[in-house]
């Protein structure tokens, strides 16, 4: 498989995935209640982090192809109708001889009811990264038979 390579920074997000943000409707994060849903579904993602890394690849924008998984309908939480998932496979890290293995977690917009992304922003599901704080110069590859920056 050819990866495409960009830049990217990491950037703040919401909070919510990782509980960090103090929604009352999940305080331990939205995807520690989703995790087990997409393990049921065919998407096992222990060993990685129960938040998102967001990071900004402006001024590029990105564009999707064909998910590696998609799940449709998911009713993780009783506060929320249900949902749709992509995810694509990606590769993150600050060098490109330590790359770790990971996912652009997408949760489709026209079924998210808050807490929405910039579009130059790709939600990115990894085991932890130490020593990554904001601010920082990432490398990320992608799929581009699944995910695309144009």
């Amino acid at each position: 498989m050819q990866w495409q390579t960009l830049s990217a920074t990491v950037t703040p997000g919401h909070g919510v995935a990782s509980g960090q943000h103090p929604d009352p409707r999940f305080p331990e994060g939205s995807v520690n209640r989703q995790f087990p849903l997409f393990e049921e579904l065919g998407l096992n993602l222990s060993g990685f982090y129960q938040g998102t890394l967001n990071l900004s690849i402006t001024p590029a924008a990105y564009r999707i192809v064909t998910p590696y998984r998609c799940f449709r309908g998911v009713k993780w939480c009783d506060a929320m109708p249900p949902e749709d998932f992509s995810f694509f496979r990606c590769k993150v890290g600050t060098h490109t001889d330590h790359l770790a293995d990971g996912y652009v977690y997408y949760p489709h917009p026209e079924t998210k009811p808050d807490h929405f992304q910039s579009p130059d922003i790709l939600e990115i599901i990894t085991q932890p990264l130490p020593g990554i704080k904001y601010g920082s110069a990432m490398i990320l590859q992608l799929n581009p038979g699944e995910i695309s920056v144009l």
